[in-house]
């Protein structure tokens, strides 16, 4: 059994290429919903505040009871423990602020997911914690059958996308 994780900031494609790989299919907020790992609300932001403690150890059982593959999704994913891979997902802010407006964001809860792209936290917190397990894809250019090949390729050990490659600050200078 081999445990797929697919983060990154909203928006970034996670739940549409998720979908469309083989295994079975973790999203990460309706199972913190389902399981009762939902803290509260930031009013401020207006984010679930999720468990990640209790998740991921919720979650690390699914795994270890689990003998098929596991695709978990989510933009905390990489927060959590038990995967064998993780892939971040990356779209330049200025493709990403479209989507993000055609979901009706706040422009607060716009500009930090901005911000946190260019900034490239998904990719730098999953790297603290998974190391070369990690890598990071710019869906950016790439169509869905592209980025779907993309993610089989690292599946499969056939392609690498190292974390560090990809590069966004200039979009803050700017």
């Amino acid at each position: 059994m081999t445990a797929i994780f697919i983060t990154g900031t909203p928006c970034t494609g996670k739940t549409t290429i998720a979908s469309k790989l083989n295994g079975r299919l973790i999203k990460i907020n309706d199972l913190a919903r389902s399981h009762g790992f939902i803290m509260g609300v930031d009013e401020k932001k207006g984010y679930e505040i999720i468990d990640i403690e209790k998740l991921s150890s919720y979650l690390h059982e699914l795994i270890r009871n689990c003998d098929e593959t596991l695709i978990v999704e989510g933009h905390v994913a990489h927060l959590l423990d038990g995967a064998d891979k993780i892939i971040v997902l990356r779209v330049h802010p200025d493709k990403l602020k479209a989507r993000l407006e055609a979901r009706n964001y706040s422009e607060a809860k716009i500009r930090e997911n901005l911000e946190a792209e260019a900034l490239g936290v998904c990719s730098a917190e999953a790297y603290d914690k998974y190391g070369e397990k990690t890598q990071e894809i710019n869906a950016t250019d790439l169509s869905i059958d592209e980025l779907v090949e993309a993610v089989e390729g690292i599946i499969a050990d056939d392609v690498t996308c190292p974390v560090g490659e990809i590069d966004f600050m200039d979009w803050l200078i700017s």
